[in-house]
């Protein structure tokens, strides 16, 4: 049975931002879903990137790598990769490793769309 399940779309009102929607659990198993969807993504030319954690239950190291694998290629992109929606406990996590002080991370879509790629929707 499949924990994971990532969908794609563009941010309502500007085709320049993707936002990446995750619902489940990230770890060794699933992970590479995550990792693919980033791909097809960074192969179409979509770097501003906000992934939507708003369902996500866990992560384990294997999900978290897969972010921090890619902000290179995004970053040479000349885009961002930034995290909305995370749960209390994901968000612990999230703060305990440090992966804040190379992701940032806010509390909806729409914040993050504002605050990282200072492009509010048309």
């Amino acid at each position: 049975m499949e924990k994971i399940s990532v969908s794609m779309k563009d941010y309502p009102g500007n085709k320049n931002i993707t936002v990446i929607s995750v619902k489940g659990e990230l770890d060794f198993n699933t992970a590479p879903a995550l990792e693919d969807n980033l791909r097809w993504a960074l192969k179409d030319k979509k770097f501003n990137l906000i992934i939507e954690m708003e369902d996500v239950v866990y992560i384990a190291s294997a999900g978290w790598s897969v972010f921090v694998s890619m902000l290179k290629n995004i970053r040479t992109g000349k885009g961002d990769l930034v995290l909305a929606w995370m749960k209390p406990g994901v968000s612990g996590i999230f703060e305990l490793l440090e992966f804040n002080t190379i992701l940032k991370a806010f509390p909806n879509v729409e914040s993050a769309a504002l605050a990282a790629f200072k492009k509010p929707p048309k």
